[in-house]
């Protein structure tokens, strides 16, 4: 929560202050829950953690591409899950389970990093959910969740240029490719040299 401005700020600085206001992001400017068609995006729980471990966290192909190395044991991804929780608590980042609302079982995750007026995301979908299009769906909500929001202009996010199925998910969810950028995301499980990627981007 912020509070309103003294009414005694007056002249340039005053003025300048008004207009910081406009763009002060607020705790939690996106909701707990996205719903789409065939998707729950949701705060992750503590019960989470061997479903995710089980589903992909161990999973060295579907790592391949992180920037986190493939847990050694579900208690490294116990671990994972109390920063996501710290992060909802603290305002940023905000990590969504992306979950089976059937079930409301863990079958990936996408994140939201709250940059002043950006949000940078990151995601990853269990091997077994591959090719169905899920992942430019969750995309594609937590992007327009993101660009309702009055303080966020932008939403971004960056690529190996290996990558191939992640330009192809942002492609289908409206992202817009910007420019590579040499020697700039560290993917562990390929390389522990930076590495070049692509930037991509959707805007209002």
């Amino acid at each position: 929560m912020a509070e309103g401005l003294r009414s005694d700020a007056a002249g340039p600085v005053g003025r300048d202050r008004q207009i910081m206001a406009l763009y002060i992001v607020p705790m939690h400017p996106l909701p707990e829950q996205i719903d789409t068609r065939r998707l729950r995006l949701r705060r992750p729980e503590p019960a989470d953690a061997e479903v995710i471990y089980a589903a992909y966290a161990q999973d060295p192909l579907v790592c391949r591409y992180l920037a986190w190395s493939s847990h050694e044991s579900v208690a490294v991804t116990h671990g994972f899950i109390a920063e996501c929780l710290a992060g909802w608590a603290a305002g940023t980042p905000l990590p969504y389970v992306i979950a089976d609302p059937r079930t409301n079982a863990a079958i990936g995750m996408i994140e939201a990093r709250i940059r002043s007026t950006t949000i940078d995301i990151g995601y990853v979908l269990a091997r077994s959910r591959w090719g169905g299009g899920l992942m430019p769906e969750a995309i594609e909500a937590l992007a327009g969740a993101s660009l309702t929001c009055p303080a966020i202009f932008r939403v971004q996010a960056i690529c190996d240029v290996e990558n191939h199925a992640s330009i192809r998910a942002l492609e289908k969810s409206g992202f817009t490719r910007e420019g590579r950028l040499e020697r700039y995301g560290i993917h562990p499980n390929v390389s522990p040299e930076p590495r070049a990627v692509f930037m991509y981007a959707r805007v209002r």
